[in-house]
């Protein structure tokens, strides 16, 4: 049997990228004035995409992944244009 490992702290992800963003912005430029905004925004619809994909496509079973009712949910799948 195969030993399973967990997986890799969420946080420590993010982290990494949000680090490596920063370091390319570098100096020159200056970091958006919204950047909480804008990191939810980049990061709902990736975590909607493969948590969908992680539950084949059954809307029920990504919004209690997820956290959300259903209805919140396809609000936010018709906000990103994943309902089709």
């Amino acid at each position: 049997m195969s030993e399973q490992h967990p997986p890799a702290p969420l946080n420590g992800c993010v982290r990494q990228a949000l680090e490596r963003y920063f370091a390319e912005l570098g100096d020159d430029v200056p970091p958006p004035s919204d950047l909480y905004a804008l990191l939810l925004r980049e990061m709902e619809q990736p975590l909607l995409e493969l948590v969908l994909r992680y539950t084949g496509g059954n809307q029920s079973r990504a919004a209690e992944l997820l956290g959300l009712n259903r209805g919140t949910l396809r609000k936010k799948l018709r906000r990103y244009r994943l309902d089709g």
